[in-house]
């Protein structure tokens, strides 16, 4: 499923794979720029392999021809903007895209009151702030103020913001309420103040990525993502924290906390995304999600997260962590507002798309009545094995979906899969996006070296081999290919949200998910049901959580400190 286009000559070398370990091998012969026998004996260690005495003898000189080739090639610097060759296409054998409806019913209200205060304010969901912008009772500028306001009051205690964007909001925000005036309004995020993850690229402030290294780094590129929301006249008001280099939730100036509850991290690692969502410092946020990072975070601060098809959002403009597993997605307070979001940024961005992996397929939201017109299956056997403290919500969850009409079909996970082996996939390809940051051992001065830190994960990356990444990707492909058999026969699947392999299968197969609220823990922690659709195929899973939504109010749910505080 990987589409290579490489010279020949660089797929000629058989025993490449042991290089890497190579380069980094502490011997005499090494440091006098020769490779010895011994140090390859030593290589085939971290690789499992073994060769004889005198296969050996006969690449040694391969090999030495091989690092003097990767030498060269470090004379060359390459732009963060270019992507490998290699492009991943996560559509199964035979895939026919689902047709759906082609008109959207956002079924946006008609009839909103403009709350007392500027903290009820601060929590309505998009479609009400939209009625109330589009309808003129609040401004655009008025309502960019009260969430500068909170950022500026709450993020010393959320340390969910790395750059407050004020100049440029309230340009935004005066050209949003000069427009609506003229009666030139642009749609639902017209005016609508928002905060996107610290990964992309917007002229005139730094992009930090989360990381020392990169903190006082400036690109004067409009991220794809950025401009779209532009074009629809949202509103930027904050670029939000990322854990370092999309790792966690830890970032350069500190930890992200959850608003539910600050002695806790907000998860990672669109983790100022969903705090700032949570405790209302912006109306709706974009994140990323390589590995869970969306999903999670969205989680544990209560938060609805839409991790869209893999391809289906340009990520232009914006940091990679794995140019075949990273998506962009909305963090919002409601599905509604998801899908919302989701219409404006999905798709190619203009004539020129600068993200080859981005598939533009038509979306229409177009919720029924209840659930009973779906075809709807669910991870019984994860639902059995969860004993964590959701096991509870979740089986509530589950009544609700049947309450709602839906028929629930027994489906399981696959397997015969090495998912053990999966992760190098995502760590190779971040190797070669911070391989300078490493050979210049800029990595030492990120915050968190422990063993666990996306610090060593980089260093690490080195003694990943080719072969072995292309194998992995092979059991990929049969990966897909099982995974869309289950699938192809629902319009989803009911899953909890950390059953076991869920979220690294869907991030290696590409397909869409969404997490809804779904109650609190013990601890009065935010838990979460997790809804997984097919390929380009977003309707179903948002158009669901919004009839769950209709009839629960965990979305409705704030936290107490950020609502009341004054």
């Amino acid at each position: 499923m990987l589409h290579i286009y490489c010279h020949s000559k660089k797929i000629l070398i058989a025993v490449g794979f042991i290089i890497s370990a190579l380069l980094l091998a502490n011997c005499t012969n090494s440091r006098e720029g020769k490779i010895s026998t011994d140090d390859v004996k030593g290589a085939q260690n971290l690789i499992g392999i073994e060769f004889s005495d005198q296969e050996i003898d006969t690449l040694v000189s391969y090999l030495e021809e091989n690092r003097n080739g990767y030498d060269t090639m470090r004379l060359f610097k390459l732009d963060y903007g270019v992507a490998p060759a290699l492009y991943f296409d996560p559509r199964p054998d035979n895939f026919a895209h689902k047709v759906r409806a082609n008109a959207s019913d956002y079924k946006l209200p008609v009839s909103v009151s403009l709350p007392e205060t500027d903290e009820e304010i601060a929590f309505l969901t998009v479609a009400q702030l939209s009625h109330l912008i589009k309808n003129r009772k609040i401004t655009s500028t008025k309502l960019t103020q009260i969430y500068i306001g909170r950022i500026k009051k709450f993020n010393d205690t959320l340390q969910a913001a790395v750059t407050l964007t004020e100049e440029l909001a309230m340009l935004q925000a005066k050209k949003a309420d000069e427009e609506i005036t003229n009666g030139n309004y642009r749609g639902p995020l017209h005016g609508i103040p928002y905060g996107i993850k610290d990964l992309f690229s917007v002229p005139g402030y730094k992009t930090t990525w989360g990381a020392t290294p990169y903190k006082d780094q400036q690109f004067e590129e409009t991220a794809a993502i950025v401009q779209k929301l532009e074009d629809a006249g949202a509103v930027l008001v904050a670029k939000l924290t990322s854990g370092a280099l999309a790792r966690g939730d830890v970032w350069f100036g500190g930890k992200t906390k959850n608003p539910w509850d600050l002695k806790q991290g907000a998860s990672g690692s669109s983790a100022g995304s969903a705090s700032a969502t949570a405790a209302g410092l912006v109306a709706f946020s974009i994140g990323t999600e390589t590995l869970g990072s969306i999903i999670s975070p969205s989680t544990r601060c209560g938060v609805t997260g839409l991790r869209p098809s893999f391809g289906s959002i340009s990520r232009a403009g914006g940091m990679s962590l794995s140019w075949s597993m990273d998506k962009a997605g909305p963090i919002c307070r409601s599905a509604q507002d998801c899908a919302i979001v989701y219409n404006i940024i999905k798709g190619k961005t203009g004539s020129v798309e600068k993200d080859r992996s981005v598939i533009d397929y038509p979306f229409a939201f177009n919720p029924p009545a209840d659930l009973s017109g779906y075809k709807i299956g669910y991870f019984k056997h994860l639902f059995d094995k969860d004993t964590s403290k959701v096991g509870a919500n979740n089986a509530s969850s589950l009544e609700t979906l049947k309450s709602l009409g839906a028929e629930l079909v027994e489906v399981t996970m696959p397997d015969s899969i090495p998912f053990d082996v999966f992760d190098i996939i995502l760590r190779a390809e971040a190797g070669a996006f911070f391989d300078d940051l490493v050979l210049e051992h800029k990595d030492r001065s990120m915050v968190e070296q422990d063993k666990g830190s996306r610090s060593n994960s980089l260093r690490q990356s080195r003694f990943i081999t080719a072969v072995e990444y292309l194998q992995a990707n092979r059991h990929r492909k049969i990966l897909i290919e099982k995974f869309n058999q289950i699938i192809k026969s629902y319009d989803f699947i009911v899953s909890p949200t950390f059953g076991r392999n869920q979220s690294l299968t869907t991030n290696l197969t590409g397909h869409p998910a969404i997490s809804i609220p779904n109650g609190f823990d013990k601890l009065a922690h935010p838990t979460s049901v997790t809804l997984i659709g097919n390929l380009y195929d977003e309707a179903p899973l948002l158009e669901a959580a919004y009839i769950i939504q209709q009839a629960t109010d965990f979305d409705e749910k704030h936290p107490p400190y950020f609502l009341n505080k004054k």
